[in-house]
C-alpha cells in the first residue's frame, strides 16, 4: 500500500507540475495541442494547461536586432555602393510567427534579411550617388522600414520598428573615381577663385595708382599756387619796402647777399673794393 501511495503521489505531483506554466517578463507564449495552436499571447504570469496533452512554446517579446552583413547595391546612375545596416524588430502576431518560423529566431532573421535587402535595393536604385550620400539616408530608411513592416506583418507575424544604415562605403574603384572628380572640381574652383582674385587685385592696384596720380597732381597744383601766392606777396612786400626807404632796402638786400656768401665762415672772396658788392663796407653813414 505504501508503494502504491508513493506512486500515486508522484503521479499527482507530475500532473500538477505539468498542469501549470510560467510566462516570464518580456516573453509571450502560445499553447499547442497535438501540434495545433489552441491559445496565444499569454501575458507574463502563472497559467494552466492540460497536462501531457498541451505544450507551451515561449517567445521573446522584446525588440530584437538583426545586424546584416554589408552588401553591394547600385544607385540610379549604376554606381555601386556597399551598405551596412541593421534592423530592429519584434513579434507582432505570435501564431503567425510560429507558423512561419516554428518559433526559431534564427529562421526569422534568415527570412527577414532578404525582405529588407529587396526594399533597400529598390530605394537605392532610385537615387543618385550624391543624394544618397549627402542627405537621402533618413528618407530611405523610413521608406524601407514601412515597406518591410507591411510585408513581414503578413508573412512572418513580426513588426519592423526601425531600419538604420550604419555605413555607406564606395568600392575602391568608385572611391578613386569620386576622389579624382572631387579633386578636379576643387582645383577648378581654386583656379577660378585665384583668377578672380588676381583680376580684383589688378583693379585695386590700378585704382590706387590713379588716385595716387590725382592726389600728386592736386598737391603739385596747390603747391604751385601757394608758391605763386608767396612769391607775389614777397614781391609786393619788397616793392612796398623799396618805395618807403630805397636806401634801407638796398642795405637789407646787401646783408642778405653777405649772409649767403659768408654764411659758412670759410669763404674767401677777392673783389675790387670799389665794386658794388663791397659798396656797403666803404660808404660812411650819412648824418
Amino acid at each position: 500500500m505504501r508503494a502504491i501511495s508513493a506512486v500515486i503521489a508522484v503521479l499527482i505531483a507530475l500532473v500538477g507540475m505539468n498542469s501549470v506554466f510560467v510566462v516570464k517578463e518580456g516573453q509571450t507564449a502560445l499553447l499547442l495541442q497535438f501540434g495545433r495552436i489552441v491559445a496565444t499571447d499569454y501575458a507574463p504570469g502563472l497559467h494552466f494547461k492540460l497536462p501531457f496533452v498541451q505544450q507551451v512554446v515561449s517567445f521573446d517579446k522584446r525588440i530584437l536586432t538583426l545586424d546584416a552583413q554589408p552588401e553591394r547595391y547600385f544607385t540610379a546612375e549604376k554606381k555601386s555602393v556597399n551598405i551596412d545596416f541593421y534592423v530592429k524588430w519584434r513579434i507582432a502576431d505570435t501564431a503567425a510567427y510560429y507558423r512561419a518560423t516554428a518559433g526559431e529566431e534564427l529562421q526569422a532573421a534568415q527570412r527577414l534579411t532578404p525582405i529588407v535587402k529587396d526594399a533597400l535595393r529598390f530605394e537605392v536604385n532610385a537615387l543618385p550617388l550624391d543624394e544618397l550620400i549627402s542627405g537621402g539616408r533618413q528618407d530611405i530608411t523610413e521608406r524601407v522600414r514601412a515597406l518591410t513592416d507591411a510585408a513581414t506583418r503578413k508573412t512572418l507575424g513580426i513588426t519592423v520598428t526601425d531600419v538604420r544604415i550604419k555605413r555607406i562605403d564606395l568600392p575602391d574603384e568608385v572611391s578613386e573615381s569620386v576622389y579624382n572628380r572631387m579633386k578636379a572640381e576643387r582645383l577648378r574652383i581654386a583656379n577660378s577663385l585665384r583668377s578672380t582674385g588676381k583680376e580684383e587685385a589688378a583693379k585695386i592696384e590700378a585704382e590706387a595708382d590713379r588716385q595716387k596720380q590725382v592726389l600728386l597732381a592736386d598737391a603739385q597744383k596747390q603747391a604751385a599756387q601757394i608758391r605763386g601766392d608767396g612769391d607775389a606777396k614777397a614781391a609786393a612786400i619788397y616793392a612796398a619796402a623799396y618805395g618807403k626807404d630805397p636806401g634801407f632796402f638796398a642795405f637789407y638786400r646787401s646783408l642778405q647777399s653777405y649772409r649767403t656768401a659768408f654764411g659758412d665762415g670759410k669763404s674767401v672772396i677777392v673783389l675790387d673794393p670799389g665794386s658794388d658788392f663791397m659798396r656797403q663796407f666803404g660808404e660812411e653813414p650819412k648824418r
